[in-house]
């Protein structure tokens, strides 16, 4: 009997988490693909590449809002099973208030693994694609970058110049060991070189220290050092890691079986460390909004109580969404480190739900 019951529990609730994962992707496309069609508008393509890009983006955007839509389905489920009685029917079968939900939670993480493991390898490839297709067709065609084992490679337009801009490595918001080429578009011969120490590229108005610049058009052999100078760059870290370093097309499969090789082509291993974080938290986090989201739901059955649990659980949802956002904000800019920005919002929803599932159980 026990296992017909674990079974019915298991595929209800993995149902409710597919229905509320179609709606999640019915509204990431509808409101992406204007998104896109917006992006094309002034671009000789069909209306089917908005669509399909859509189609490749919207997958990768449920996997990180996955933790919500098990929120929900959690809710939706709890309230469901309570209402139609099967929840009191369970008690009567010796189904305790901490059984069910651990059942549940169980569930959850055992989907998370198998996001990871089966799934993630899917959206890793289709936002590959959408990153190699948006890029074609990108306004930023006369910005290059690269960034490998053999340093940092920057190319940019700026005052009707061109710049190339290299350097020797990129270490967290830093470029070590800088050399800035400044070309004249039309004739194509360096009119100014700059060497630099190192530059905090934190921001779009570059800090360089320890600078000396060359004026290749008025003297080539005066050299003037300064210890501190500002130049202008359309790009800063969050840009370049934007543009070549989205960890988002990399699988978690990849990224556990290819550390070395990723890290060789470039990618920093704090950024790589981030994201294998962010993937062992994602099962744990399913489990624990699973817990979370019966503290608000399972109770008393009168269907108005319910109500103000769901609006209440709705609203500490939105801070969750926040506090992990602020989380991984204090990590960048290295208040903390990355990996604890990525587990403190666990760690905090843990210690909120030891203290609501004690009194779960008891009612």
């Amino acid at each position: 009997m026990n296992k017909i019951i674990n079974k019915y529990l298991t595929f209800g609730f993995l149902k409710i988490i597919i229905n509320v994962a179609l709606i999640f992707i019915c509204l990431g496309i509808i409101f992406n693909l204007f998104e896109e069609i917006e992006f094309f508008k002034n671009i000789n393509q069909s209306t089917i590449l908005p669509f399909v890009l859509t189609v490749m983006f919207i997958p990768n955007l449920i996997v990180k809002l996955l933790p919500f839509v098990v929120f929900f389905a959690s809710m939706w489920y709890l309230v469901s099973i309570k209402s139609n009685g099967d929840f009191l029917s369970l008690k009567v079968f010796g189904f305790s208030n901490l059984k069910i939900i651990f059942i549940l939670s169980l569930t959850a993480f055992l989907f998370g693994i198998t996001v990871l493991v089966i799934i993630n390898p899917l959206t890793s490839s289709m936002i590959k694609y959408y990153e190699e297709t948006k890029a074609k067709y990108s306004k930023d065609v006369d910005h290059l970058v690269s960034i490998n084992k053999n340093g940092v490679w920057i190319k940019e337009t700026y005052d009707n110049n061109l710049r190339i801009i290299t350097a020797k490595k990129i270490e967290k918001n830093f470029l070590f060991e800088v050399s800035i080429y400044e070309l004249d578009e039309e004739k194509y011969e360096i009119i100014k070189r700059i060497e630099a120490e190192k530059a905090n590229i934190s921001k779009n108005v570059w800090s360089l220290e320890s600078v000396s610049t060359f004026d290749l058009i008025k003297d080539k052999d005066n050299v003037v050092f300064t210890e501190n100078e500002e130049i202008y760059s359309i790009y800063n870290i969050e840009k370049l890691n934007k543009l070549y370093r989205n960890l988002d097309t990399i699988s978690f499969l990849k990224l556990i079986t290819e550390y070395k090789d990723l890290n060789a082509q470039g990618y920093s291993k704090r950024l790589l460390n981030e994201k294998i974080n962010t993937f062992f938290a994602l099962p744990v986090f399913l489990f624990l909004m699973v817990v979370l989201a019966s503290i608000f739901t399972v109770g008393s059955t009168n269907k108005h109580q319910n109500f103000y649990y769901i609006f209440i659980s709705i609203i500490c949802c939105a801070v969750i969404y926040y506090f992990k956002d602020l989380s991984v904000a204090l990590g960048q800019t290295d208040r903390i480190s990355l990996t604890l920005a990525v587990w403190i919002p666990v760690i905090a929803i843990s210690l909120f739900c030891s203290i609501g599932i004690i009194q779960i159980n008891e009612k």
